[in-house]
């Protein structure tokens, strides 16, 4: 059983909070990752950009961040883990200013780009990354087929 625990920093709680945790551990399901704890921050820009300049050295604001936790290579990646094991898998700090600009700018539902986010930063939690952002990327391609699975999933 996966575990998706949801807070704020600099915002007010959205109500769907709740709907957003139950749409990543859908997600892991997809993925057939079980046994995972993850952690979701939603953020205004001002905290993002302090973790971006922290972490990547990049002093601006950015849409999803993920820390993922230390694992050995058995834990990492796509596995499945016993029922009663868990692992802490990492942190998924999304910015609603970034994704309100974003969403407008490609003309998408902020709730498609919601989703669009919070499967990339699972992705990246489960080892997965991209050097760019090209549509060619393996990453960028799994998290659009998980969209397209996903079609009917609403969060807000």
């Amino acid at each position: 059983m996966n575990r998706v625990e949801v807070s704020t920093k600099g915002i007010e709680p959205p109500v769907w909070l709740d709907k957003a945790a139950a749409f990543c551990k859908r997600i892991l399901e997809k993925l057939d990752i079980h046994g995972w704890e993850v952690s979701l921050l939603f953020c205004d820009d001002t905290f993002i950009q302090s973790l971006n300049r922290q972490y990547r050295n990049k002093d601006e604001a950015t849409d999803v961040l993920s820390f993922a936790a230390f694992m050995d290579e058995q834990e990492k990646g796509f596995s499945t883990l016993a029922d009663h094991a868990t692992i802490t898998a990492g942190d998924i700090v999304i910015s609603l200013d970034t994704l309100q600009r974003h969403a407008q700018e490609f003309s998408v539902a902020e709730s498609e780009e919601l989703k669009r986010l919070l499967i990339h930063g699972i992705l990246h939690l489960a080892g997965m990354d991209h050097a760019t952002n090209s549509p060619e990327e393996e990453m960028l391609q799994k998290q659009e087929e998980l969209m397209k699975q996903m079609t009917g999933e609403t969060i807000f």
